[in-house]
């Protein structure tokens, strides 16, 4: 039995049709269930939808063998216990530090807001720059407006969000896209099972 797990919301909606070409067919009954493990038309293959967030925690775990999910959250988890085997190439955006202008990032007290703690860490340290990271869930954008922060932290897509709070992008962290992740242990258990279905999904990318 293989055991995929899905990013939902927009990564979902990429995935599916990535799937459906390497022959591996979810139904819409199935999706639009309360289920939580829903079957494919294999049945050496259950999948679970799940947070993204959570989508890393499980493949390391090994409640899931394989994953999608976006590099953003890899790089905030941390990968531990994970190969990153692919780049689907779909749900592409930046990770990026903004802010209302260049001065505020000269502040000796910086504060940024973001979800992603870890990566922001790593970022400063990098820059050698002290700062306090205040971690939000939504409405980054706010933070700066309000003065709850100085600059942010997050994904910029095509940018009109940040634009249209006054903030602009002034340093690139990484580019993201989503990844095909699979447990190390289930590597090594079902090598064959899993390389056959990446070979399937990397043939029609």
């Amino acid at each position: 039995m293989l055991t995929i797990a899905l990013s939902k919301g927009r990564i979902l909606k990429q995935t599916l049709p990535l799937l459906d070409k390497a022959g591996l067919k979810i139904a819409d009954t199935e999706l639009n269930s309360r289920k939580l493990i829903l079957n494919s038309n294999f049945d050496d293959v259950k999948v679970i939808v799940i947070r993204a967030t959570d989508v890393p925690v499980f493949v390391q775990h090994g409640a899931a063998d394989m994953g999608i999910v976006g590099k953003d959250v890899l790089l905030e988890h941390g990968a531990e216990g994970l190969f990153e085997l692919l780049d689907l190439g779909i749900a592409k955006c930046q990770l990026m530090l903004a802010a209302s202008n260049k001065n505020k990032l000269k502040q000796h007290n910086l504060k940024v807001a973001t979800k992603y703690i870890n990566t922001a860490k790593r970022y400063f340290e990098a820059q050698s720059k002290s700062c306090e990271i205040i971690k939000l869930y939504g409405a980054m954008e706010l933070a700066p407006v309000v003065g709850l922060a100085h600059c942010i932290v997050d994904l910029v897509e095509t940018g009109n969000t940040l634009k249209a709070n006054g903030l602009t992008p002034f340093a690139h962290i990484a580019d993201i896209s989503s990844r095909l992740v699979v447990n190390i242990a289930a590597f090594k258990t079902k090598n064959v099972h899993i390389k056959t279905w990446i070979q399937a999904i990397e043939k029609n990318l």
